[in-house]
Parts: C-alpha cells; structure tokens; sequence
C-alpha cells in the first residue's frame, strides 16, 4: 500500500482542473438542461417514454457511468479489513436505518404540514438510502473507497429487506399514533431489488472485473497509474452529463412551480446539513480517522433518489408532488454535497491520522 504523502497549500491548488471548477460546472449544466427543456419542446416527455426501474434511460445511462469508474478504483482486496470495522458499521447503520428516516419524518412534517403530497415524497426521499452519487461525494472527499463501497453494499442490502416496512411504518402507523393523516404505500421487494440490482450490481461488477483482469493481465502498477488516469474523469461527465438530463425532464415543473420547489427544498437543505454534520460528529467521537469519517458522513446524509422516483412515480405518478419531490431530492442534494465535499476537506485536521493512508489516486481521477 502507497502512503499518500502529507498534503499542504489551499484545497483548490491540490485538485484537478476538472474537479477544482466542480461546482461551476454543475451550475453550467443545471442551466444547460434548464436551457434544453426550453429549446426543445417536448424533451422532457421523450425522456420519461423510456424508463429502467422507474428512472428515465438515458439517467439510468448516466447513472452508470458516473459509477463506474469509481468502482474500478476500489481495491477488493482490502474490503475485509473493513467488515471487521464495528466503529464505522455500527454507527453507519444506526444513522441511515434510524436516524435518517426518523429526522426526515420529522421535517417534512415540520415544514410541509399543509402540503401532504410533497411530505409524502419527501419521507420516502430519507427512506431511500444512498447507493449511487455517494461513491462520487466520498472520493471527491478523499473518503475511504473501500468503507464507501462496503457500507453501500450494506445499505443496498438493508434497502431490499428494510424499506417495505419502512414505508409502511413512516407513512402509516407513526402519523396515526401521532394523530396525523396517513399513507399507504404500495411497493413489492423485487421493485426495490431490481433497482439495487441495476443501479449498483452492474457498476459494482463491471468496476470488479476491470479491475480483477487489468491487474491479472497488466499489473497493478500499470492499473493504477495508466487505465485509471484514462478512465477516472468518466465519473465527472456521468454526474454532468445526468444533471442536464435532470433539469431537462424536470424544468417545467421547476419553472412553474418555483414556490413549491422552494418548499420541498428547505427541509432537504436542513436534512442534508444534520445528517452530515452529525455524522462526522459522530465518527470523530467514536475515534474513526478523517478518511473514515468522512465515507460515515457522506453515505449518510445521500439518498437514492433512483429509488424513491421510481416509488413515488409507481404509486403516485409521474406527474404528481410526490414525484416532484422525489426529483427536487438530487437537485438540492447535488450542489450542496459539493459544498459540503470543501467543508469536509477543511474539517480535515481536526480528525486523527489514519494508521495507513488510502493510496494516492493519479491526477484526473476525481482524488486530491
């Protein structure tokens, strides 16, 4: 394992061209796709025609491809020392399946009492627990790649079992002990499986094998410093690239609902900010290094939004304030964990050394 050596100067000088103008970029393609849904009548429709698990093709495309690389740079090998890990499972656990759940509930009702179709979408927002744009987040971070891709194996996992009865416990029996007004909630586990399935395990394998056959043909040396320099910017143009799609399906609804937009957004502003913050909290009093710390952070307060638009769309419709809360959910989520990326560069030196640093990932790999 190659130390990564000690880091000094201004976050910015340390990064990649591509990844230090991250946030103008995003900005860039959020008006790019705004642009295209104007220029272009009718393209929202044609991206919703076709659908994978709910989500539209060409963002399930983008999805992919923004993973991928990601989980081709993951070193397999070292994942067990990470199942051994009981101070970064645990805590990841109690605050995705616990914590997360219970403090969107409590701020969609908080701010949208009056509005019961935004609530609802929102509480199934915070059921859905992050497995795709958190790989990104974590390694832009300088998070551990290897916790990153165990917790979002375990959180794939819990999603299958856990989230049916979630829903039915949050939307349902709470507001009624409560005296609230309930919701049914109508989704098989294969629906939900399907979706793990496709937006994780084909990344997840195809990551696995570049990896298993680069290595076994070329060597790791040449692994490290020649495919994943080629591959690694992918990441970037996938997020890009599904932001545009993003904003072109949805600009209608945010353009003509810029009050409503604003309301499902604050309550996701405050979500993203507890869950982050506490996370890290968390992680430093339980004595984990910056690096794990920082994955606990970022798995927590992501959502996967895959998921809780197919749901929203499947029961409620395509068109109704579930579903638009369910889509507002990456487009305030986006911009600000790329915010929250820079904090948590920052935070950096308030955190232990870790005992074995993660390796030194090339320039233009999405890496400081």
């Amino acid at each position: 394992m190659t130390a990564e050596a000690p880091q000094t100067g201004p976050v910015a000088a340390r990064l990649s061209f591509l990844d230090r103008f991250l946030a103008a970029w995003v900005l860039i393609a959020m008006a790019a796709g705004l642009g295209l849904e104007r220029l272009i009548p009718g393209l929202g429709d044609a991206l919703a025609e076709v659908t994978v698990t709910g989500v539209s093709l060409p963002i399930a495309l983008g999805l992919l491809v923004m993973m991928y690389p990601v989980l081709a740079k993951v070193r397999y090998d070292r994942l067990d020392t990470v199942t051994r890990d009981r101070r970064l499972l645990i805590p990841s656990l109690a605050v995705n399946w616990i914590a997360g759940p219970a403090v969107m509930f409590a701020l969609a009702w908080l701010f949208l009492p009056d509005l019961p179709q935004y609530r609802t979408g929102l509480i199934i927002v915070g059921l859905t627990r992050c497995i795709t744009m958190v790989i990104i987040w974590n390694d832009l971070a300088c998070g551990h790649r290897e916790a990153a891709a165990v917790l979002v194996a375990l959180n794939s996992v819990f999603q299958v079992i856990a989230f049916s009865a979630l829903g039915w416990f949050y939307l349902s029996v709470l507001p009624g002990w409560l005296g609230l007004e309930q919701t049914g909630l109508d989704i098989s586990v294969w629906e939900i499986a399907r979706s793990v399935l496709i937006f994780l395990g084909i990344p997840l394998a195809a990551g696995f094998l570049t990896r298993h056959l680069g290595e076994k043909t070329k060597g790791r040396a040449w692994y490290e410093t020649t495919l994943i320099p080629r591959i690694g910017p992918f990441a970037l143009y996938g997020l890009l690239f599904t932001i545009v799609l993003l904003f072109a399906l949805q600009g209608d609804a945010i353009t003509s609902r810029p009050v409503d937009v604003a309301r499902i957004a604050l309550p996701l502003l405050v979500y993203f900010a507890v869950m982050w913050a506490g996370s890290m909290a968390l992680g430093r009093a339980v004595g984990l290094d910056y690096p794990r710390a920082a994955t606990l952070a970022f798995t927590a307060a992501g959502n996967n939004f895959e998921l809780a638009i197919a749901v929203a769309v499947a029961t409620f419709g395509a068109s109704s304030g579930q579903a638009l809360a369910g889509v507002a959910g990456p487009l305030i989520e986006v911009p600000v964990l790329i915010g929250l990326v820079h904090v948590a560069l920052a935070a950096r030196r308030f955190f232990p050394a870790p005992a074995v640093q993660p390796a030194t990932a090339p320039e233009g790999s999405a890496r400081v």
